[in-house]
């Protein structure tokens, strides 16, 4: 069963169906779920007396039935698994599960143990893949101009990792909320932000000031499918110019992300527990941002870097946000109280 909605006027939410007649979920999704209509297989009737037959009527019916009310492209959604659960894929999954935890503890190893210089040649070999396509990864700012600003799209927590491993050099990132367990396995510094608009602005520009190549992830949360949710303009009034970097996550039994505070800390340790995990990095030409000369305002930068981005990966640029996700999947606004 899936959720559409058409146009016409208001919005209209419906359901589709195709495994149980309308008649049998019609009231309970309208009434207590509050679907608005329901689209499903109809069950054949009697011509006396209009007595139900338990035959359904053909699946072209249902098909053609949906035409007048297409479901909604599927850009939000949550759950670990990245496949579909048939019995023999279920279980294969079982049976692979714990060398995944195994392999996961493996390849954490390698990243936060092992010198940058032969952590990324030890995790190809552990089966992490890592791909650089577009211009040459760009080398660091002459000293005593700064650190060098990239800003990326969002697909994991791992995103500035793969970065930092395309550059071969440390990077530093910016997060608003991150689990304990998630800044203990970093391998690289993070800086933690406030939603405190000049206060973020005026740690981040202290990065770059002393000279620390900064990786920021404009949309402020992830998205799994081919979308680009829209860019906070904050990062464009940091520096001169940005570099974009457009990233694209391989994940093809687990899902590396998640809206519940309680399994997000696993969000990497599900990531490398897929049996070939993949990163693909390209570097492309800078745009000059609101700082610099041409760069127009911080939003019209934003909006370009996104623009950039998404051409580049083939994505869809939307103007969906960090608070629309968490408010779908999660009922809240994605934000974590502090603790006093």
């Amino acid at each position: 069963m899936s959720a559409a909605a058409a146009k016409d006027g208001d919005a209209t939410v419906a359901a589709l169906t195709r495994s149980f007649p309308t008649v049998m979920v019609e009231t309970l999704l309208t009434e207590y779920v509050g679907f608005d209509a329901v689209i499903g297989r109809k069950v054949k009737s009697s011509q006396r007396g209009g007595y139900f037959s338990g035959v359904m009527v053909n699946d072209d019916d249902v098909i053609n039935s949906t035409k007048k009310n297409a479901p909604r492209p599927l850009i939000f959604h949550d759950g670990r698994l990245a496949f579909t659960p048939t019995p023999w894929a279920a279980l294969a999954m079982y049976t692979y599960l714990p060398f995944a935890v195994l392999l996961s503890l493996l390849r954490i190893a390698i990243f936060t143990l092992l010198p940058r210089k032969i952590s990324s040649a030890a995790a190809a070999l552990a089966g992490v893949r890592l791909r650089v396509t577009g211009t040459a990864p760009p080398p660091p700012l002459a000293a005593g101009n700064g650190g060098r600003l990239y800003a990326s799209n969002h697909r994991t927590l791992l995103d500035a990792v793969a970065i930092s491993s395309a550059l071969g050099r440390p990077v530093s990132t910016v997060t608003y909320s991150l689990g304990r367990l998630s800044e203990i396995l970093s391998p690289i510094p993070l800086l933690r932000l406030t939603r405190d608009r000049e206060e973020d602005r005026r740690r981040m520009a202290s990065l770059l000031t002393k000279g620390d190549d900064v990786v920021v992830c404009p949309e402020g949360t992830t998205c799994r499918e081919p979308y680009l949710l829209r860019f906070s303009p904050l990062f464009a009034e940091l520096a001169d110019e940005v570099t974009p970097v457009a990233v694209h996550a391989d994940a093809g039994m687990f899902y590396a992300t998640s809206t519940s505070p309680l399994a997000k800390c696993f969000d990497s340790v599900f990531f490398l527990m897929n049996p070939s995990p993949g990163y693909s990095v390209s570097f492309l030409e800078p745009v000059a941002a609101a700082g610099g000369d041409g760069g127009g305002g911080s939003i019209e930068v934003a909006n370009r870097v996104q623009r950039v981005i998404a051409d580049e990966l083939g994505y869809e640029a939307t103007a969906l946000t960090r608070k629309a996700k968490y408010l779908l999947l999660a009922g809240n606004e994605g934000v974590v109280e502090a603790k006093s």
